[in-house]
Order: C-alpha cells, then structure tokens, then sequence
C-alpha cells in the first residue's frame, strides 16, 4: 500500500491539487463564463474532513505538497481551518494556496497563522481597466491590498500570476516586469491554455513565453535563468540581469513540462484528474461516502496515475479540450 505513486512513465507524483470550491467573485473570461454559472450543489462538495482523510492516505504513498485552489478557495467558509488540519499531517511539508486576492487581504494572516507558507495571486493586468475587461468585475484595488497583507503577514515569496494573451496584455509585460523589481513579488507569466468555460481557444491568442522574455530584455534588461531549479516545478524562473527582480514562465503550450510532471488533482466534488486535461476522472467522493476501504481508494487511485497519459497533446491534432473549465477543475 505505502509505495510511490509513480505511472508508466516513471513520474513519481508526490503533488495533490485540491480545489475547495468551484465558486469564484470574479468572470475572468478564459475560465468562466460572464453570466448563468451553474455552481455545485454545496452538498457535492468534500468536506473538511474528507479531504483530511483522503490527504492522510495519500502520505504513505509519498504525496507532501499540497496546493488549495478553486475556483476560488477564499470564497469556502473558514479556509484556515482546512489549512491547520492539513498542516498538522506528518509528512506534509508543503501547503500552497492559489487565490485571486480580492479577499485575501482580511485572511492572509490567519492563513500564515494555520501553517500556510507558500501563496500565489493571480492578477492579469496592472492597469485596473485591463484588470475589468479581463475579470468582467471590479476588484483591483483589493487585489493589491491583498498582496500587501500577504507581505505583512510574513509569505516570502509572494508569487504573482499573470495569464498572458495576445493582443490583450503585451502592454502588461513590461509594468509586471517593474512591479517584480520594485516589490519584491515573483511575477509569473503563464501562456494562455485550453480550459476556457466557452471552448473559444485558439493558439494564435498564446502569448508566448520566448517572446515575453524579448520584451523584457529589451525594455528593462535581459534575464539569466535561476541557478536552482526546483525539480518537476512548471516554471522556469529567470533573475534580471542586475539581480533585482524575479520572474518565472509557466510555458505549458510552447514548451510542455509533462514529461517532469509529478502533480494530480482533486475537485472540488470529489473527482481525482490525473492530468489538467484528462478526459477521464476518478470518483473519489463516493469511496469515500460509501466508507470503502482504506486500500480500495489507494487502489483507485493507482489505477488513475498508472493511466496517465504521455502528456497533454495540446500541439497535436489529437487534442481535445476537456468538457470541464477551468474554474470547475482548480486551478
């Protein structure tokens, strides 16, 4: 029961994503829709409790990093809680959170306090008018407030993520790569993917990650790649060329990490994804419901990485885009 979780490839998959929520106050457009969301039944949704139990089974087999997504997980009542109950497993050494910060603000620091240690914001746009055409709400100014208090509250780094989409924020780039020298913030860009709400994905709206790191060496000054990079991570991290200011690519359409890949996923109601774009899931919640058996779930979760796929076949025509958005897989 207690060896790795590894597939057919040899990935070793010590990463759960666990999305708490598929509700979210923002409509960015690349994972929403801007009206008629129809969220989950909150019945459908794990509880606390069983993503404690499932998180506790998952150790054994070697899992220790874990990262709450949604949705957008600031939305679940009493987030904190879930984070100190996971934090006190032994055998976690790693707890991250992704959030959209507009509520972060009067959470972050019971967040820290619960054990949380690793957070990243997502904020497209620097200018609050590309931030509302992006996100079809308000909600600038308490992003930035929030990644203050994520600061005060003693998250080092701050991590900022950025989706970059052509002909819609190259004039972003530039201005993320001062707010990356100036606060201190690790600005990551992350190419536009295929998990939109309205399937209107089309490669030639990518933004490449190539050309964001032309933009910044001509307009700020060149990069060199980080010394240390952290094993089976998406991005790659660059310092600029003086040392101040770091910033990262998550190059997931024009250079895939899937052959280093070590995460798997968890949805909010209880479905296990052994990849972003798999086109099959896992039922979890029900094992769980139905009190299967400890090395039932284990099992079936074996079953679900040994069926993982090469990769995610974005650049081939053999790609299909998964029925499920972003917003209902996590983030």
């Amino acid at each position: 029961m207690s060896a790795p979780l590894i597939d057919s490839f040899g990935r070793r998959h010590n990463n759960l994503r666990i999305s708490v929520t598929d509700r979210c106050n923002i409509r960015c457009f690349y994972c929403m829709p801007a009206t008629d969301v129809v969220f989950m039944d909150r019945k459908e949704l794990l509880s606390f409790e069983e993503i404690e139990q499932f998180v506790r089974l998952m150790v054994p087999l070697g899992v220790d990093k874990l990262r709450l997504t949604g949705g957008e997980p600031l939305v679940r009542r009493d987030l904190h809680v879930l984070v100190e109950r996971l934090a006190a497993i032994e055998g976690i050494r790693d707890i991250g959170l992704t959030t959209n910060g507009i509520l972060l603000a009067d959470q972050a620091q019971k967040l820290y306090d619960a054990g949380l240690r690793r957070i990243n914001i997502s904020l497209d746009a620097l200018s609050p008018e590309k931030f509302k055409e992006i996100t079809r709400r308000e909600g600038f100014e308490q992003v930035i407030e929030g990644i203050h208090a994520a600061k005060a509250a003693g998250f080092n780094p701050v991590k900022v993520n950025a989706v970059s989409i052509r002909n819609m924020t190259e004039d972003e780039i530039v201005p993320f790569g001062h707010f990356a020298r100036e606060t201190g913030a690790e600005v990551r860009f992350i190419e536009f993917m295929p998990l939109d709400a309205d399937a209107k994905w089309q490669r030639d709206k990518v933004l490449f990650a190539g050309e964001i790191i032309e933009i910044l060496a001509r307009e700020i000054m060149p990069l060199v790649p980080v010394a240390e990079q952290p094993a089976g991570a998406p991005a790659s991290d660059f310092m600029f060329e003086d040392g101040v200011g770091r910033v990262g690519f998550i190059a997931s359409v024009s250079q895939p990490f899937c052959a280093s890949c070590n995460r798997f996923r968890l949805t909010a109601d209880g479905r296990l994804r052994n990849c972003l774009f798999s086109l099959d899931e896992t039922d979890i919640r029900s094992l769980l419901r139905e009190g299967a058996a400890d090395e039932a779930i284990v099992e079936a979760v074996r079953a679900s990485i040994g069926a993982k796929k090469e990769g995610h076949e974005i650049n081939t025509a053999r790609f299909i885009q998964p029925d499920r958005p972003m917003y209902s897989i996590g983030g």
